[in-house]
């Protein structure tokens, strides 16, 4: 399952006709999290989860996650059901978060003495407050859709997050690639930049948006309130 989800997060980097992802789990729940069983009783897959491959940023529990904020374009997570350990830090490494009412989620690692390792470094402290973090972090209690959304950890709670989430990444595809691209890669790694260095991000994506194709489309469509016809990146 690991791999496949990076695989699948590959394929989708590598083409140009992608505009937005939308994320979600079959059966009762998003995800539930590790084979905790499975996972203690066979000691080569920690190994093989844990090491990181050569030249690569994150190991393989990690780009689960990781894969998804790195994608260039925005990624919708549809929530229900159990978002749990594992689960809820690949919904984390989603743009957006989309939850139904019955969700149910939990930092869980703490239950079986592990902590979270699977990029949530990278996304929890940036939705939620530090002590916050801490808090579900040391007692992997469960949230509710009405707490999680009211701390930060979903961004909507619908009775159809699938369907929501579709809307969302429809609207997404219906505005210029190569800005909402920029976008993403903008509020994504500013975090951390110093003043000088966000700045100058800002103003040298803005240069590559200005005057280009889609820039011009997107003003022609809005003038003449017609649709847009724009052209995917390469």
């Amino acid at each position: 399952m690991f791999e496949g989800i990076v695989a699948a997060a590959d394929s989708l980097a590598a083409r140009g006709d992608v505009r937005a992802v939308v994320l979600s789990g079959e059966g009762k729940s998003f995800c539930a999290g590790l084979d905790f069983q499975s996972f203690m009783t066979d000691p080569s897959n920690n190994r093989r989860l844990l090491e990181r491959p050569e030249g690569e940023v994150a190991n393989l529990a990690q780009a689960v996650s990781w894969k998804w904020t790195a994608l260039p374009v925005p990624v919708v997570a549809a929530l229900h059901g159990a978002v749990f350990g594992g689960g809820l830090q690949i919904a984390l490494g989603a743009d957006v978060r989309i939850a139904s009412r019955d969700v149910r989620m939990s930092v869980m690692e703490i239950e079986y003495g592990l902590v979270p390792d699977m990029g949530i470094t990278q996304t929890l402290p940036r939705l939620v407050r530090a002590d916050v973090a801490r808090e579900l972090t040391f007692s992997g209690r469960i949230v509710g859709a009405d707490e999680a959304r009211e701390i930060g950890l979903v961004t909507r709670v619908t009775d159809d997050p699938l369907g929501e989430a579709m809307a969302i990444a429809a609207q997404i595809a219906a505005r210029s690639p190569h800005a909402i691209r920029h976008g993403k890669r903008l509020l994504r790694d500013t975090p951390g930049m110093s003043p000088r260095e966000s700045f100058e991000l800002e103003t040298a994506l803005q240069l590559e948006l200005l005057g280009s194709p889609n820039q011009l489309e997107a003003v022609r469509a809005r003038l003449t309130k017609s649709e847009p016809k724009f052209v995917d990146p390469d």
